[in-house]
């Protein structure tokens, strides 16, 4: 069976989960619903919720060319707050969206709405995720954590979004890219337009890559009432999705072009270089876009974590050169 399919073949596995994921195959049997419902079992979304931490943590380090020791545990505990904050912020969104999710094709073999978990279960699931990323957030500098804190307006109100706006997407993107914002202040102590401009940037890449996610449940949610950018956007999308590019990389090059004025000329062209790669990335997922085909629309919104990684790859050479 494909890798991609969404038939599932195990009992209780989620129909988008990728087959032969560890949850489904090792983890202990009583704690399978709970991981199931923070995705654990579906990573990507983890993946694009880390990567614009690293983004902003080595956009901290470039600008002011200077490497703590305690950007190390920022490094790690980025990584752990994002697995937490992720999977508190899928079951929030499970919660809210208990009864479309049952309605939706794709989402009916969910926690909540197949049965695995009540909603009480879910709830106290929840607060023990936020509890443990809270531990982990106190351990930052105060700025950092106010920040932190101030994002869980954007988790608490993203899975409402779509039943009011028809770009729920923006309410994603940015929770989504706060992490630019957080590890930046983490690293420096305070914000400025560079990290600001990059936070843009994040945010037009959300909008790309979950247009694209949202197209598998377009038809679903015409008939529920669910509002999208897919639907929005229509037979137009792949115009949308190429002004979503071009304004997500013309920030990301303002930004890279601002914080390395002062750095040598190697690095500049090193940070450019990955400022192209990852247009590129984003081009050839364009270019290979189909509306129509569920398991390419799935691929491709995958393949975005490859594309923030080679941002990052980028940065980390460009400060060491």
């Amino acid at each position: 069976m494909s890798q991609n399919s969404t038939k599932p073949d195990k009992p209780g596995q989620i129909a988008d989960a990728i087959k032969g994921n560890w949850v489904d195959n090792l983890s202990p049997i009583k704690l399978r619903p709970y991981l199931r419902l923070s995705r654990a079992d579906r990573p990507i979304g983890t993946w694009l919720l880390l990567i614009p931490c690293w983004w902003g943590l080595l956009i901290g380090i470039l600008e002011d060319e200077k490497l703590f020791i305690s950007d190390f545990w920022l490094l790690f505990s980025c990584s752990l707050g994002a697995v937490l904050m992720r999977g508190a912020g899928c079951t929030w969104n499970d919660i809210s969206d208990r009864k479309i999710d049952g309605a939706v094709e794709r989402t009916r073999s969910r926690p909540i709405p197949s049965g695995q978990v009540t909603l009480t279960q879910a709830i106290i699931w929840m607060i023990i995720q936020i509890g443990l990323a809270g531990i982990i957030l106190l351990t930052y500098n105060i700025n950092s954590i106010v920040l932190g804190l101030s994002s869980l307006f954007l988790v608490t109100i993203y899975p409402f979004a779509k039943r009011f706006t028809w770009w729920p997407q923006v309410f994603l993107g940015l929770a989504f890219n706060w992490g630019i914002l957080l590890l930046f202040v983490a690293h420096t102590g305070s914000l400025n337009w560079p990290i600001i401009v990059l936070y843009l940037a994040g945010i037009f890449w959300t909008l790309f890559y979950d247009t694209i996610y949202a197209f598998q449940d377009s038809q679903d949610d015409l008939l529920i009432g669910v509002k999208s950018t897919a639907i929005l956007f229509g037979e137009s999308a792949k115009k949308w999705l190429f002004s979503f590019i071009i304004f997500c990389c013309v920030f990301m090059a303002i930004s890279v072009f601002i914080v390395t004025q002062e750095r040598t000329v190697l690095s500049k062209t090193i940070s450019f270089i990955g400022v192209l790669s990852f247009s590129s990335h984003l081009f050839f997922q364009w270019q290979n876009f189909d509306a129509k085909d569920s398991q390419v629309l799935l691929s491709l919104f995958r393949s975005n974590r490859n594309a923030g990684f080679i941002f990052a790859m980028f940065l980390c050479l460009a400060i060491w050169v």
